[in-house]
């Protein structure tokens, strides 16, 4: 998975945190590029509240052969990971 963040100039949108899902063609057909979809929004809504920052937009992106098939437990360390370096912690 890959993950794109951006911090929301002051005043847009309040402070809640958003998050977009995509998964081009490449990750498969419809049924491959909706699981992937699937496993990305629950990682996001398990680990979003906890590691993600207000006022910030998140976009998770599936990729092939990876986001349909590694393991859930591997996918929220993934983000969790993903969100550190985002946001300056220690990786």
């Amino acid at each position: 998975m890959m993950v794109q963040a951006r911090k929301r100039p002051e005043g847009e949108a309040g402070d809640a945190i958003r998050v977009g899902f995509t998964c081009s063609k490449k990750v498969g057909n419809a049924v491959a590029r909706n699981r992937a979809k699937r496993r990305l929004r629950e990682v996001a809504r398990l680990e979003l509240p906890a590691h993600g920052r207000p006022g910030w937009d998140y976009v998770l992106i599936g990729r092939r052969d990876v986001t349909a098939t590694r393991p859930f437990d591997d996918l929220r360390r993934d983000l969790v990971r993903a969100l550190d370096k985002l946001h300056g912690g220690r990786a």
